[in-house]
């Protein structure tokens, strides 16, 4: 699929944020008043800066409140329920750390609960659609929340936990890249079984449907060599995970926790513009680009 920058900010942004979230609201770090404001500060906008950019994608954003309608069948729209509630509970959470000094564990756990179903949430938008083989996979939900907790670790200071998250979030990148290889040649989706014809012998496109390009064939159908994909894989690893754990292997500083986390989030970048641009939707069959 064309990787638009908006799902790319939207994806990566918000899982940052709302990772920090569910360590704020498990009490990680111990901090309050304006050490707290801080921090809540920092996820709020990683966390309503993501969920903003992805208004950017829609041809009438003015319509993007209507998607809180169809919560019983729509991904979306429980991500929008779930990240909404999270939000208005952790500002109440954080409201007693900063103006208070008190915590309210109970609304901080309700909090780290509702930002961990928001990140779940968001990535079935993408692991239910069995029209894209490479993502209708466990390791779709899998990536998107040891991506989101790696880096909301490293956002909180949790260097420990954020080293083992950080090595989690890149085996299961590297599991999602391999499988995700030949989910479209597994799925048995053909030109042959698309249109009914296989029993009468080989399928092949005569000609293309029309001699323009659609919607379908700007947004949906997009290649990218084998050679370059390899590149930024290792790119994306090395941003994403590799450079941090250096970094934090270092005696503790401040300077080299601000680096390790602006690797990371260069990194997830990387590894989204990926996740997008190598979906192979199985429509891009009907034009003969598969």
């Amino acid at each position: 699929m064309h990787p638009a920058p908006s799902v790319i900010l939207f994806t990566s942004l918000s899982g940052l944020g709302f990772g920090l979230l569910v360590f704020l609201g498990l009490g990680f770090p111990d901090v309050t008043g304006w050490t707290a404001f801080a921090f809540f500060v920092l996820s709020y906008l990683l966390a309503v800066g993501g969920l903003s950019a992805s208004t950017f994608h829609l041809g009438h954003p003015e319509r993007a409140l209507k998607a809180f309608t169809q919560w019983k069948t729509s991904w979306l729209s429980r991500e929008g329920w779930f990240s909404v509630a999270a939000l208005l509970v952790l500002a109440a959470y954080g409201a007693g750390l900063v103006l208070l000094g008190t915590r309210w564990s109970l609304l901080g756990w309700l909090g780290a609960g509702l930002s961990l179903a928001t990140l779940i949430a968001t990535s079935m938008i993408y692991a239910q659609l069995k029209t894209v083989p490479r993502w209708h996979s466990p390791l779709t939900p899998a990536m998107f929340l040891s991506t989101g907790l790696a880096g909301g670790a490293l956002l909180a200071g949790q260097v420990t936990a954020a080293l083992w998250l950080l090595l989690l979030a890149g085996l299961v990148q590297v599991a999602y890249w391999i499988t995700g290889d030949r989910a479209l040649a597994q799925s048995g989706t053909t030109l042959a079984s698309a249109t009914g014809l296989g029993p009468i012998g080989r399928v092949r496109a005569f000609e293309p449907p029309h001699t323009g390009s659609n919607y379908l064939t700007r947004e949906m159908v997009f290649v990218v060599a084998r050679r370059h994909a390899v590149k930024l894989r290792v790119i994306a690893l090395a941003l994403m995970v590799v450079i941090p754990v250096l970094f934090l292997l270092l005696p503790f500083s401040h300077a080299w926790a601000a680096l390790a986390a602006l690797s990371h989030l260069a990194g997830v970048f990387c590894a989204r513009w990926l996740f997008f641009a190598e979906a192979e939707h199985v429509v891009g069959l009907y034009y003969g680009r598969r």
